[in-house]
């Protein structure tokens, strides 16, 4: 009898831990992987560092954009500007203008300097 109760008392003893460590396990993995766990805080993390990028990215544009916005506002607005440009940019040609043809541009000068180097 004080042999079984011995080892009763062994294996409960045996058993409280194993049920300790694999609780501790179970707990521990979903600390790692779960919704709220360190993976996805690292995830989050990454995105929010692609997303920042992202952001600094559009700001720039967007200040690119105001800028350019702000040329077109009538009290920055330079008339003669405006109509070289949009006459250029539709290639538009009055029939009073003076047109001035020159040589065509040469397509191969990257290749002609490197060459001559």
């Amino acid at each position: 009898m004080v042999i079984r109760s011995r080892l009763r008392a062994t294996l409960a003893t045996l058993g409280l831990y194993l049920l300790a460590g694999l609780l501790t396990a179970y707990f521990g993995m979903h600390a790692y992987t779960g919704d709220r766990g360190l993976k996805a805080k690292e995830d989050i993390e990454r995105e929010k560092a692609a997303l920042t990028q992202e952001l600094a990215q559009l700001r720039g544009e967007r200040e690119g954009w105001s800028r350019r916005v702000a040329l077109l506002r009538s009290e920055s607005l330079d008339p003669d500007m405006l109509d070289e440009r949009a006459r250029a940019m539709l290639h538009y040609v009055h029939e009073r203008d003076l047109i001035l043809r020159g040589p065509p541009p040469d397509t191969d000068a990257p290749a002609a300097m490197a060459a001559a180097r």
